[in-house]
């Protein structure tokens, strides 16, 4: 590998030479930790496959980019540098190619809280891996998918899942080796807490080892490497480590470590973590006035620049913080300002969904007009050799293309292809003028179900999804020819009433709900029991579908945290 930092050769004209020289320069740059000078170099790349390479250096490219945004925390940039990279892998028939960008487009999702998206996308990616057989691919999915995990707070199932990856992984491979053992010491920071608040000390005694064994691990493969990136988060999550080990100076020392090495090279985020890793090892030692001080600089910061994630962990540690001093007006205080940002979260969520799901059409139209334009040119060939029957078994294939791009394969119901072309349409015919909105949303949520998942199994419920879809798809008033159901993905549905009032569209939701409580789901398991929760919204003047979908997602969290099985409407 050449020296890191040398210079594209000059006189280079822009072609295949210069495209892998650029690649190869923002490939060593991702390796010594530089984001920024490796990203700068892959936009290079990305401008000059774009003019002057195939679909198969595009894909290259494309995959690099998504990479350094990632880390440098531009992940809608990431994820539309994935799915263009995607479209590319595509057109190659590259499998592998595929499976490896489906994994860095679920770190990208998780990492926006689209957790769902996520996993939806990494289980794409296991059947790939699976189908070419390649250990190496499963491992990426499998430390991908324990990563998602362990940002939802299921660390039991992440630490299943890393553990597994850390078997399929290569020993050769030094980057891979320090990943999962970051990753585990990562996720066991929070697996050790829940395991002691569940009473299992043994187990969370058993969990600390091993994870403070791969911390030292990782930091030494990241001080060989002498990677600083690696360094501080390896560093940092040692430090928690040994504060939940009561080894309280090796604890700051680490941190502080960390810290100086984030500032030094301007990784925000890891600055924010260590800053809160300080604050928490001074709470476990007792310290609650340092713990105190600390958090209150963390959230000063994190408002100040708009970090509303880093704001949110602030508040909800000041408010346990506080609780624990008995000051229970200040926890109070954290506790409300942390629930205002979680729901301020959830509208960002539902904004960046629609940002994401205009562009997913947009590449959906791309593929869907490169796939017309080859069964025209096949089309033109049958023609030539006046083939009649071939030329309707294209048009026939044609319509199966259709079909599949707007129809839901589990429920039979439309998808979320159908709604982003569907909905936009509809809110352009609702009535703005109007007092009261003639076009009401409702997002639909099946309650608890990760726990039927749980205790039946996934065929189970995917049963259960498919009758909710029956039931609702079913239970559509027929004198409301506007009414239509499609599934958003997961266990969410989506109900759109066009042309009724406020009174209607809460009666229609109130006897769906109804429906689906009253049906009998011990037909299907015994004890099986399934209620659904609905967020209803009324279309407001100049709305567009994101600020419409955000408030029907905030009212079915508003059903959720009032008991579940209701409707709640604004």
């Amino acid at each position: 590998m050449a020296v890191a930092g040398v210079a594209p050769t000059s006189g280079l004209d822009d072609g295949p030479a210069l495209l892998d020289e650029l690649l190869e320069l923002a490939e060593q740059a991702r390796l010594r930790g530089d984001y920024r000078t490796g990203a700068a170099h892959a936009r290079r790349a990305v401008a000059i496959a774009g003019t002057a390479a195939g679909a198969a250096d595009q894909a290259r490219a494309l995959h690099c980019l998504a990479n350094q945004l990632l880390r440098l925390g531009e992940h809608e940039a990431s994820i539309a540098a994935s799915r263009d990279a995607l479209v590319q892998f595509e057109r190659t028939g590259d499998d592998r190619g595929t499976c490896l960008e489906l994994t860095a487009l679920g770190m990208a999702f998780s990492e926006l809280g689209l957790f769902d998206e996520a996993l939806e996308g990494l289980a794409e990616a296991r059947e790939i891996a699976l189908r070419v057989g390649e250990r190496s691919l499963l491992y990426w999915v499998h430390n991908r998918i324990g990563v998602v995990h362990s940002c939802m707070g299921e660390h039991e199932q992440a630490d299943v899942h890393l553990r597994h990856a850390l078997e399929l992984g290569d020993e050769r491979d030094i980057e891979a080796g320090f990943c999962i053992l970051n990753n585990l010491a990562d996720n066991a920071t929070g697996l050790v807490p829940a395991l002691r608040a569940a009473g299992r000390e043994a187990d969370a005694q058993a969990a600390l080892a091993a994870a403070l064994d791969r911390a030292a691990q990782g930091l030494r493969l990241a001080r060989a490497a002498d990677h600083p990136y690696r360094m501080a988060i390896c560093l940092d999550n040692l430090g928690m480590l040994l504060g939940h080990a009561g080894r309280y100076p090796e604890a700051f020392g680490a941190i502080d470590e960390a810290l100086d090495l984030a500032t030094r090279h301007g990784y925000r985020g890891l600055q924010y973590s260590a800053w809160r890793h300080r604050a928490s090892v001074h709470r476990l030692r007792g310290e609650f006035a340092e713990a105190i001080r600390g958090l209150t600089q963390v959230l000063r910061r994190a408002e100040e620049s708009g970090q509303t994630p880093d704001a949110m962990t602030a508040h909800e540690q000041l408010c346990e913080a506080y609780e624990q001093t008995g000051d229970h007006r200040l926890a109070l205080h954290h506790y409300r300002r942390y629930h205002l940002l979680e729901r301020q979260a959830r509208s960002d969520v539902a904004a960046v969904r629609a940002r994401l799901m205009t562009h997913h059409f947009e590449l959906d139209n791309a593929r869907l007009e490169a796939e017309n334009a080859r069964l025209e040119t096949e089309l033109h060939r049958v023609r030539s050799r006046e083939l009649e029957e071939d030329k309707q078994a294209l048009q026939r294939q044609a319509r199966q293309l259709d079909r599949y791009a707007h129809e839901d394969h589990l429920t039979g119901l439309p998808n979320r292809r159908w709604i982003e072309l569907r909905l936009p349409e509809l809110i352009a015919m609702a009535d703005g003028d109007r007092d009261e909105p003639d076009l009401w949303l409702a997002i639909i949520d099946v309650d608890r179900f990760k726990g039927v998942n749980d205790r039946y199994g996934h065929p189970l419920g995917d049963e259960v999804l498919r009758r909710m879809a029956g039931l609702l798809r079913d239970g559509l008033p027929g004198e409301l020819p506007g009414a239509m159901v499609a599934r958003l993905g997961g266990e969410e549905f989506l109900l759109a009433l066009a042309g009724v009032d406020a009174r209607q569209a809460a009666e229609v939701c109130e006897a769906l709900r109804a429906r689906v409580a009253a049906f009998d789901w011990g037909r299907l398991a015994a004890g099986l029991h399934v209620t659904a929760s609905f967020g209803l919204a009324g279309h407001r003047r100049d709305d567009d579908h994101g600020a419409l979908l955000g408030r029907a997602d905030a009212q079915l969290y508003r059903a959720k945290r009032n008991g579940r099985n209701r409707v709640e409407a604004a």
